[in-house]
């Protein structure tokens, strides 16, 4: 890099993300940010400047670049491409919470006539060395050297927009056609008396632990602070999750949630629900958490505090007046349905605008973004992102997959619906597995067979719900998915099930007297 001293602050950021600075986080970072990068010469004219090579920027810059078209792309990131995905978010973490898993299942071993010891022996520095060499080992898909083979100008460094056509970084001016805001967001700071002075991790900064705290207190019931709570405490770690409301994950199905919220109870997690965090003070002992419960303060104490409560934008530092893009620090940069900006020449993709924040909704606001910057002229034939059918999963065990509308949203829309609910206790690889805590929920229209949502609860519901999300993208409903035939045994055959059983809903005493009437000529 050009700028000494740019190139010093950006790699004492790298040392609070990525650490143990061992082979595989030097691979890792041979990458994602190589220490020897010189940024090429900007071209006379940009048609995309793209900022932030997280996955939306990532496929922004890799979609309009492999058209074939000679396009002239620009991609600027400052800290590590690949984004939160690849470093700091579902790469590692899914990593951890495989290891958990196989902890769950030697201990439920048991229940299926197999004897273990009574203490499993496990080695939280080796599963913590696998996520990286795991992480490091997929890293090149993201890499500096790789997008530039793409045809892209990749520049490692800050950026900031200087006019309406140019954005600077590290000195050079990078005149465009059209540019995409990518820059994402990261872990929220709560503003807690003392937890600063005490020292807390994030999801950017709890992959870094090779050694296992014996304690760790959880701030945050949504999906990260209950996907990490459950895989450290199958882990071995002693673990408290702390939430402000009544119940865990209250974004999501009540059901859902229920049985999410039982497992972790019944696995031995500390669950404080309505809980006001007050302050934290650091002794010889711990690290303890003050905190109002039904007028009471309580306290609690614990090696470590991980924080896992919301994400904030990342729009410091963009110079957006200069250009007269909206933005909200809470919300981000301000978008319409086309992901356009209130300055019609920027666009902007993933974290940095979505209140979906998933890898996979990123990916799909960057496929809207490359056509209707580069393939919709006069914005003639954009895509919006109402359209989007977008299926999320919250990855604890069971797990959590939704798609589509809930019940009140509906309702709020003036829709009349219908639900058909299978547990599976009712099917048959369910009760094999010994996986019988869940359930598919589909919400139809009433008096019709349209899908307005679906939420399954079970140990790969991840794996599950793209069916229903392909039956929603489709316009086919209940009907044609009671014709699809499934493997037997399967624990997706509780989709069939959930399907022919709006079938039999059908069966009304008319069109049994239909029937009847048919079988006499048949």
């Amino acid at each position: 890099m050009q700028q000494t001293d740019q190139k010093t602050e950006l790699e004492d950021d790298f040392e609070s993300f990525i650490q143990p600075m061992d082979e595989y986080n030097q691979a890792l970072l041979a990458h994602v940010h190589p220490s020897d990068w010189t940024n090429p010469n900007p071209a006379k004219c940009y048609d995309l400047v793209v900022i932030g090579a997280g996955t939306a920027g990532l496929v922004v810059a890799a979609g309009a670049a492999g058209l074939g078209l000679g396009l002239k792309i620009a991609l600027i990131e400052k800290n590590l491409m690949g984004g939160d995905c690849l470093n700091v978010g579902c790469v590692p973490s899914k990593c951890v919470i495989r290891s958990g898993r196989v902890v769950a299942d030697i201990n439920d071993a048991a229940r299926f006539g197999i004897q273990t010891p009574a203490n499993v022996d496990i080695d939280f520095a080796a599963v913590m060395q696998r996520m990286r060499q795991i992480r490091a080992g997929i890293s090149h898909h993201d890499s500096a050297n790789r997008f530039r083979n793409l045809g892209v100008d990749v520049f490692l460094g800050a950026a900031k927009f200087v006019n309406d056509t140019t954005v600077e970084v590290n000195g050079k001016q990078l005149r465009f056609k059209k540019a995409v805001i990518a820059t994402g967001a990261r872990a929220s700071r709560p503003q807690i008396t003392g937890l600063a002075e005490a020292g807390y991790l994030t999801n950017e900064t709890v992959f870094n632990l090779c050694n296992r705290p014996k304690s760790l207190a959880v701030i945050g019931g949504g999906p990260i602070g209950c996907e990490l709570a459950q895989a450290f405490h199958r882990l071995g770690c002693a673990v408290t999750l702390i939430h402000k409301n009544s119940h865990l994950l209250d974004r999501e199905d009540a059901d859902a949630a229920e049985i999410v919220q039982k497992q972790l109870l019944q696995e031995g997690i500390n669950v404080i629900l309505d809980a006001q965090l007050e302050r934290v003070e650091t002794t010889a002992s711990g690290k303890i958490i003050y905190y109002q419960q039904n007028g009471t303060l309580q306290t609690i104490c614990a090696d470590q505090i991980l924080v896992g409560a919301g994400r904030s934008p990342n729009v410091e530092g963009l110079n957006l007046e200069a250009v007269g893009v909206k933005y909200d620090r809470q919300r981000g940069v301000i978008v319409d349905d086309y992901l356009q900006t209130s300055n019609p020449k920027i666009y902007a993709a993933g974290d940095i605008c979505s209140v979906w924040k998933f890898t996979h909704a990123a990916d799909a606001a960057a496929r809207i973004v490359i056509k209707n910057t580069l393939f919709s002229p006069f914005g003639l034939g954009r895509s919006k992102v109402s359209n989007l059918v977008m299926p999320w999963v919250t990855f604890t065990d069971p797990e959590i997959a939704h798609v589509g509308i809930y019940a009140a949203e509906a309702n709020a829309q003036g829709i009349e619906t219908g639900e058909i609910k299978i547990p599976f206790t009712s099917v048959d690889r369910a009760i094999f597995d010994g996986e019988t805590d869940g359930f598919v929920k589909i919400l139809h229209q009433k008096g019709g067979d349209l899908i307005l949502g679906t939420t399954i609860v079970a140990r790969h519901a991840g794996e599950m719900i793209g069916e229903v999300s392909l039956a929603i993208v489709a316009k086919q409903g209940l009907n044609t998915l009671s014709t699809v035939i499934h493997s037997y045994p399967t624990q997706a055959e509780a989709i069939k099930k959930a399907a022919e059983a709006y079938r039999k809903t059908l069966l009304t005493p008319r069109t049994q007297s239909l029937l009847k009437f048919l079988t006499k000529f048949s």
